[in-house]
């Protein structure tokens, strides 16, 4: 049985390797550019420290043997816990979101994926949550519900910014065309 460990800051690099081929995986496209960095900050940032928001359970990679490449991960399952006021049937009001989990194509089929994310189940159930969220792919919908998820919610986004369309986002209306329309006056006015 393979034990999966808690990631550490220095990890960020490989974290950030794993996110790609996730995305890779998901949508065929997996685009270098400025993410990347800005990735690897953010993991190494949050990683640290006793009371970090990120927490991320991984499996290392054969670091020697055929096509070894040194040290590098697996398999990891990244999440974080969000805070929201309790309910009824959450009464901590705290949310798990398991946001990445990924298994390098060398190693697929031995497992390792679902270590890592019963790990992170585990903490999550150490810190009190009281439910976890997490969006799957077709592939992967396979191994969630084998780990007792179920449909929730029917999940909804909203992506902020400008839309091919030329409608704002935010507003879901078409972009102002004048100072006074940009200026809300109109919307006082009303």
């Amino acid at each position: 049985m393979t034990t999966p460990r808690a990631a550490r800051p220095e990890d960020a690099a490989e974290l950030v390797r794993l996110r790609r081929l996730m995305f890779l995986a998901m949508n065929g496209r997996a685009e270098p550019g400025r993410w990347e960095r800005n990735a690897e900050a953010v993991a190494r940032r949050q990683l640290a420290g006793p009371d970090a928001p990120l927490t991320a359970f991984v499996v290392d990679g054969e670091a020697d043997g055929p096509g070894a490449d040194g040290p590098h991960l697996a398999a990891c399952a990244l999440g974080r816990i969000d805070e929201r006021l309790p309910s009824p049937v959450n009464p901590t009001g705290r949310v798990g979101f398991v946001f990445n989990v990924c298994t390098d194509p060398r190693y697929r089929g031995r497992g390792y994926a679902r270590a890592a994310t019963q790990a992170l189940v585990a903490w999550f159930a150490r810190q009190g949550v009281g439910r976890i969220d997490l969006h799957a792919t077709d592939a992967a919908e396979g191994l969630y519900r084998s780990l007792g998820f179920t449909e929730h919610a029917i999940p909804l986004s909203l992506k902020l910014g400008p839309r091919p369309d030329g409608a704002d986002a935010a507003m879901g209306a078409a972009p102002a065309t004048d100072a006074h329309a940009a200026s809300g006056a109109d919307a006082a006015a009303g």
